[in-house]
Order: structure tokens, then sequence, then C-alpha cells
């Protein structure tokens, strides 16, 4: 695989924590309770920094409250009642309408996502996007998969192609193939379920329901310019005053795509 000069950014992130001197002198686990509630915490980091490489989206950093004073553009960005909604519809000033809209999830999400853009976005505005709306509906059969494989040149696609969906997604996959060994006879090999058009299936717990996406897992790049550090004080006025300990996670990143050419996104998925 050929590509250009690949440019990052890394952004920084933390994740901070405290425990109280109370809760470490008095617990089950005794002294090392200290060291599980470390184990946690990173193991944490490690899942939210999948959704992120997934699921990120910069563009969450431009919500703002809604405002009846205001007018809104299609395409605008606002909080209502803790959730965020993309305007697809001009809005002139007034109460807030919710047919004006699509809801894109919770202001929660959109102050955790907004750090980076993820695969799944990059994915939909550099990559093959492959709407299968069309196609039963967006129902689970198999030229789905084939539709999106012919998406990708040729010269991508030499064995290294790999499937990426939810497990939810990867589930309604083999409940279609079941249904139609039952419905039309024969008998479905564990191989046909696990490698649509023969190409394997990766389960990707954070991926949404909604898409699935075909590309060389290699291809998909994490760049760190430190390693994570782990940081962590019993000192001054406040740790003393709250009588706490507290700590901080550090690490940055930036996700990449090598090479956009060779990639899929299968959108219009019927719900499941």
């Amino acid at each position: 695989m050929k590509h250009g000069k690949l440019e990052y950014a890394c952004t920084p992130v933390r994740l901070p924590w405290e425990i109280t001197e109370e809760t470490l002198r008095e617990n089950i686990e005794g002294s090392n309770y200290e060291t599980i509630v470390t184990n946690l915490m990173t193991r944490q980091i490690g899942c939210d920094r999948e959704d992120l490489c997934l699921n990120g989206d910069e563009r969450y950093a431009k919500v703002k409250e809604f405002s009846s004073s205001e007018t809104y553009a299609i395409g605008d960005l606002v909080a209502y009642n803790k959730k965020v909604y993309q305007y697809t519809a001009a809005h002139t000033a007034g109460a807030f309408d919710a047919g004006e809209a699509t809801e894109l999830g919770t202001v929660d999400d959109a102050d955790f996502l907004k750090v980076n853009d993820g695969w799944v976005k990059q994915f939909k505005e550099g990559g093959h996007v492959v709407d299968v709306s069309g196609i039963n509906s967006g129902a689970m059969v198999l030229d789905v998969f084939y539709k999106g494989l012919r998406a990708v040149p040729d010269k991508f696609n030499n064995g290294t192609l790999r499937w990426l969906m939810s497990p939810h997604r990867r589930q309604e996959w083999e409940r279609y193939i079941l249904n139609q060994a039952v419905t039309a006879g024969g008998i479905i090999t564990d191989k046909r379920v696990e490698n649509p058009a023969s190409v394997p299936v990766i389960e990707v717990p954070a991926l949404p329901d909604d898409v699935i996406m075909l590309t060389d897992p290699k291809n998909l790049v994490v760049v760190n310019s430190y390693g994570v550090v782990i940081r962590k004080t019993t000192e001054g006025p406040e740790a003393i005053y709250q009588d706490k300990r507290f700590y901080v996670v550090h690490f940055d990143f930036d996700t990449l795509v090598e090479e956009l050419d060779a990639t899929a996104i299968v959108t219009g998925l019927a719900s499941i």
C-alpha cells in the first residue's frame, strides 16, 4: 500500500479521579484497593479511546445551547434538554421544534466525542460510501456485502480486507443467513457466517449498529507522541483539607487512515 506523507496533530486527554483516605482504610479489599481502582480506570481508558478513535467528531465542539431568540441554519448544532440536535431545516426565532432537527446523541456524549475526528467520520468524508437503503430496505442480505466490496478498488482486495461491525450487526447477519438455511433448506457452514463475501468479520463493540466498515485493519492508525502517564498526589492543601488522594491519567492521540481509497463504509442499514 502506497501513500503520501501522513500529517497528524495529537490531542491531549486526561482522566482524573480521586479516592478518600477513609475509603482506603475501610474497604473489603484492604491494601489492594488502590491498585484495583487504578486498573479499572486504565481499563476504562482503553474502552473510551476505542470509542473516540471510531466515533470522535470535532463538530460537536460547535454545539451551542438552544435559544428561542436565535435563528439557525441547516446543519447548525444545538443542545436542548441535554440532547444534541442538528438542524435539517432553517429555524426562525421561536420555540424548539424537534421536527426541524435530527437527534445526534446526548450532551455528555458530544462533550466526550468532540476531542478528535474518528475513523467513521473519516470514512464517510473521504472513503467509499455505500448506501444500501435501496437493497431490501437496508435489511441484512448478502448483496449488502458484495456492494460494499465492489466499492473498494481491486488492488486493495488482496486478502487483507476485513468487515468491521458491531456485535449486534454481526448477530443480525448470522440470524439472516440461518433463517435462509431454514427457509430454503441446505447447510450453512461457519465459514460462510464468519466470512461474508469471503471476507472475515471483526466485531467492534464501540462501532455503531448503523454502519459496516471495510478496510485492512492496518490501514487504521493511532498516533501517540508519548506513552500513558499516571500521576498521583497525596500532598497539597486540597489533598490535606479533603483527606483525599488525587490521580490523573495523561495521554494524547490522533486517528488517521493511511489510504482512504482502500476503505468503504456501508450506510442506510435498517435498524436492529
